[in-house]
C-alpha cells in the first residue's frame, strides 16, 4: 500500500505542478495561459474548452488538469471531464475511482451530481470518463451530449474537456464544434510540424473556434518547463 500511495503521489507531483508548486514557473505560465484565455472572451464568454493534441504523447491531459486547477484557484467553478473514452487519463491523475464518468451521463445511466467526483482543490470537480464505450464519437455527438452541456452550465463557471488527439479519432472535432474555444497542445522536439497543421485545418474544418497553441515542455535555463500561447 505505501508502494502504491508512493507511485501516486509522484504522478501527482508530476502532473498537478499549479495545485503542488503554484509559485513555480510552469505554475505562472499556466495562470498567463488562463489570462489570454479571458482575454479571448472580451465579446463571447468562454465557459466550455477542449484541450487537445495532434498526437499522443504532447501533454494534453497535463495541461488541461493544470489549466482546471488555475482556473479553480481564481474562485470560478470548474469541472474537468474526461473526454477521453478510448484511453482515459484522468482518474489516473487525480486518483479517483472510473466506475461513474461521462458515458453514464451521455447514456442517461446517472444524473451528472451523481457520476461527478470532488477533488481536494477548492471549486474543482471531476468527471471521469466511465465505462469505455464502443461508440465514443457517436455518444459526443448525440443528444445526450447537448443535454449534458447545458446541464454543467447550469452548475459550473468553465468546463475543460480532456479530449483524445485530433489525428487519432474525429472525437476532438465532434467535441470541438459543440464548445465554445479549443486549445491544442504541441511538445517540444517531439511534435511534428505536419501533423500538427493537419490537427489545425481539421478542427477548423470542424468550425471549431481555436484559442491558441500551447508549446509545452519547452526547456529553459533554469530547467523548468515553459509553456508559450499563441494564436491559432
Amino acid at each position: 500500500m505505501a508502494g502504491k500511495k508512493n507511485k501516486n503521489s509522484e504522478i501527482k507531483k508530476r502532473n498537478l505542478i499549479a495545485e503542488v508548486n503554484p509559485r513555480s514557473v510552469a505554475s505562472e505560465q499556466y495562470r498567463t495561459i488562463r489570462t489570454n484565455i479571458q482575454f479571448s472572451a472580451i465579446e463571447d464568454d468562454i465557459r466550455t474548452v477542449v484541450v487537445t493534441s495532434s498526437s499522443p504523447g504532447e501533454g494534453k491531459s497535463t495541461t488541461a488538469a493544470n489549466l482546471a486547477i488555475v482556473f479553480a484557484q481564481q474562485g470560478k467553478r470548474v469541472l474537468l471531464v474526461d473526454a477521453d473514452m478510448r484511453k482515459p487519463t484522468v482518474h489516473f491523475t487525480f486518483n479517483i475511482m472510473n466506475t461513474l464518468g461521462l458515458t453514464n451521463v451521455l447514456t442517461r445511466q446517472s444524473e451528472l451530481d451523481g457520476a461527478v467526483t470532488k477533488t481536494e482543490i477548492e471549486r474543482l470537480d471531476i468527471l471521469p470518463s466511465g465505462p469505455i464505450p464502443p461508440n465514443p464519437s457517436e455518444l459526443l455527438s448525440s443528444r445526450g451530449m447537448t443535454s449534458f452541456i447545458t446541464a454543467a452550465k447550469s452548475v459550473y463557471d468553465l468546463i475543460v474537456f480532456d479530449s483524445p488527439p485530433v489525428l487519432a479519432v474525429t472525437d476532438a472535432q465532434v467535441l470541438s464544434h459543440q464548445c465554445d474555444g479549443s486549445i491544442l497542445v504541441v511538445r517540444s522536439r517531439i511534435a511534428d510540424k505536419e501533423k500538427a497543421v493537419k490537427a489545425k485545418e481539421l478542427m477548423l474544418s470542424a468550425k471549431a473556434r481555436i484559442l491558441g497553441v500551447i508549446l509545452n515542455d519547452k526547456k529553459m535555463k533554469s530547467n523548468d518547463e515553459y509553456y508559450y500561447y499563441g494564436n491559432g
